[in-house]
């Protein structure tokens, strides 16, 4: 039954006046300005930073890493951090839509509670203590609306069975993040139904890339993506289902971490179809950093999840593995002579739909570096991620859309327009073929690990980590998304990945191959959509994979594998 006080129209944009209306007055910007924004390519840098002041702009550019440094020596207040952030996350909203919910007020009572116990203390409260971590609109903080997308449920948490409980619930990542000093000030977009690759919904409307306003943020945690982009934010949690946090990485030019799902704790966290458990959604983290995605996970793991939520394996963070893999390459990222360089392979394609020009310019770069640094770099070649794809994509629909449907009735809501032909309302899938598709990708799994181990079989080393895109295409022209295929083949293995930014989209250097012959209808349309004028400056990023539970490893190569492609980028104009 359908439950209206007013139109969903109305709801929407009353939610919409509440949320600019909690930016301080100073900080709003005039129409002339919002008028330059809409015709402005890039609101990164420059563009932002005339709305900032020096000190904030100080402030912002920083990596979570050197604010908590600085926090902890005593150089930068909480209060001073927090306002910055702030202030920069409220003129990003403006330019670019990017979120859902902003507690500013409650953020500053933080920091200035912590300022205290500093100065009362001489010490931290933890290794986050007044950093400001945003979150994807799927966590819940006390006192503060979880819409995720959905008009329906405004003006309460998202999941309380009884409604006396609204605002009160907190999702236990919520809880860790406070618990080690996090100052919590915002939450970020996403869209409609979660499963989207960029983001767009009934209440905000879309948000865009701010690199490039022609081309999507991505998604689902694409908000978290757009405003760090804009340096609103430094770290952020979000979820990942079939390339959640990877895809907004990558289209925005920053870093992300997948790990495998029972790491780190989803409990009391919103989300859509929460029945299905085969292929579980995983907390991801994303960060202007890679120092920052190993702050967080050492930062959560250390307050043993596992403990509160039985679902978290217990596996405390491994310094001994960073430390395993770093001590193979120098500083430069270049392999050590006495070591044992890595071994690292390439999938250029799924074979389903090739990438476009851009994105095939930073694999061979991500290549090319490591191989001038010494490591072993090869050709992967593993089972065809079609069947990946299909078992993935059918237990993300194996509920007929119900639990959407029961959402959106919640307000008398829409599908958005993109989603209507993915998500309209039909019978769930039947038990039997329910466990057929479990065996089937338990089959894949399989046939993934011994394909992996056969990597020893030429010269004894098995691979250690795959270089692949994130997506056939760097930041996508909006409604253009027609592949999800390289992000959910790893979900279907539950593989841990990191997100590495590469390079941009150049329309000089990533000219279109008019030789190409598309693999078939979906590839056509894919390259058919590619553009060199619109792309161009667009990040391109891709992401390392590693198999389940090697957070610590695949985070310590990742860092070897930035470090040599800056030096590379350093010593030659060639990319």
């Amino acid at each position: 039954m359908r439950i209206q006080r007013n139109s969903w129209e109305t709801r929407a944009a009353e939610k919409r006046a509440s949320t600019l209306g909690k930016i301080p007055p100073e900080w709003r910007l005039d129409p002339a300005d919002l008028g330059r924004a809409k015709k402005q390519r890039d609101l990164t840098g420059p563009f932002i930073q005339q709305f900032l002041e020096p000190g904030e702009i100080a402030i912002v550019s920083r990596d979570s890493v050197e604010i908590t440094d600085a926090i902890r020596e005593g150089t930068l207040t909480a209060v001073a951090v927090t306002t910055a952030f702030c202030k920069t996350a409220a003129i990003a909203h403006q330019l670019g839509n990017c979120l859902h919910e902003i507690f500013f007020d409650q953020a500053l009572e933080r920091a200035r509670h912590l300022d205290a116990y500093y100065a009362a203390e001489k010490t931290t409260i933890g290794p986050l203590h007044g950093l400001p971590v945003s979150l994807k609109d799927q966590f819940h903080v006390r006192g503060n609306d979880t819409t995720m997308g959905y008009i329906g449920w405004i003006g309460s948490n998202v999941g309380i069975k009884h409604p006396s409980q609204a605002h009160e619930v907190e999702s236990q990542i919520t809880k860790e993040l406070l618990s080690l000093g996090a100052v919590l000030y915002c939450k970020t977009s996403l869209p409609q139904t979660l499963l989207f690759g960029e983001t767009k919904n009934n209440i905000i409307g879309q948000t865009l890339n701010p690199n490039n306003q022609n081309l999507s943020c991505g998604g689902s945690s694409g908000g978290e993506g757009a405003l760090q982009a804009l340096h609103g934010s430094t770290l952020g949690v979000g979820t990942d289902i079939a390339g959640s946090v990877r895809i907004p990485a990558a289209f925005n030019g920053i870093f992300a971490l997948k790990p495998t799902p029972e790491r780190v704790s989803y409990r009391e966290v919103a989300n859509t179809n929460p029945g299905q458990n085969t292929y579980r959604s995983t907390i991801g983290f994303l960060s202007t950093s890679l120092g920052g995605l190993e702050l967080i996970l050492r930062s959560v793991l250390s307050t043993k999840p596992w403990l509160n939520d039985p679902a978290v394996v217990p596996i405390p963070f491994r310094h001994e593995i960073v430390d395993e893999y770093l001590s193979r390459a120098e500083p430069d990222g270049t392999a050590k002579p006495s070591g044992s360089p890595l071994k690292l392979g390439v999938l250029w394609t799924d074979s389903i739909v090739g990438p476009q020009p851009p994105i095939i310019r930073g694999l061979h770069m991500v290549a090319v570096a490591m191989r001038r640094a010494g490591h072993k770099v090869v050709n992967w070649e593993p089972p065809s991620q079609l069947t990946a794809d299909r078992v993935h994509l059918a237990f993300l629909k194996a509920d007929g859309a119900h639990d959407i449907h029961a959402q959106l009735d919640l307000s008398g809501e829409p599908l958005i327009p993109d989603l209507e032909e993915n998500f309209h309302l039909r019978p769930p899938l039947g038990l039997l073929e329910y466990q057929d598709l479990t065996l089937q990708g338990l089959e894949y799994e399989a046939q993934y690990s011994d394909y992996w181990n056969s990597t020893a079989e030429d010269d004894g080393q098995i691979v250690d980590a795959v270089i692949m895109p994130v997506a056939p295409h760097a930041a996508v022209i909006p409604g253009k998304y027609y592949h999800n295929g390289y992000t959910e083949a790893i979900n279907l293995m539950n593989y841990s990945a990191v997100v590495i930014p590469v390079t941009k989209a150049d329309k000089n250097l990533d000219t279109v191959d008019e030789s190409y012959q598309p693999l078939n209808a979906k590839d056509k349309l894919n390259w058919e959509a590619y553009d060199p004028a619109i792309y161009h400056g667009g990040p391109v990023g891709v992401q390392l994979v590693a198999r389940q539970f090697e957070e610590e490893k695949i985070w310590a190569i990742a860092k070897i594998v930035v470090a040599a492609l800056d030096k590379m980028k350093a010593e030659t104009a060639v990319y």
